[in-house]
């Protein structure tokens, strides 16, 4: 197994609708592509200070099925029609389980 873990960091003008926007259309990631096993997407709860404001986890049965979602044209639409234009910071993981 082979995880994929992001979190984000919306910029301070980022509108409650653009960020439930990257929410539905990342929800809609499943789908559309099935080499994702397990995959789960929420807001940061807003209990600590200085968090990331949205995290990503990502399941996928080897490397070489991450790389088909990090590179399908459905997932790369979302990161340039939604999460670019409000994102401030980025930070990824990627391991073996």
């Amino acid at each position: 197994m082979f995880r994929h873990v992001v979190l984000l960091k919306w910029t301070e003008d980022a509108t409650e609708e653009q960020r439930a926007e990257v929410a539905r259309r990342l929800s809609t990631l499943p789908d559309a592509i099935p080499e994702l096993r397990s995959y789960q997407i929420g807001h940061d709860a807003g209990v600590n200070q200085g968090n990331f404001s949205f995290g990503v986890v990502a399941d996928f049965d080897s490397a070489e099925d991450y790389i088909v979602y990090r590179d399908h044209p459905v997932h790369l639409a979302v990161i340039k029609e939604c999460i670019a234009p409000i994102l401030a910071d980025r930070a990824a993981v990627q391991y073996e389980l």
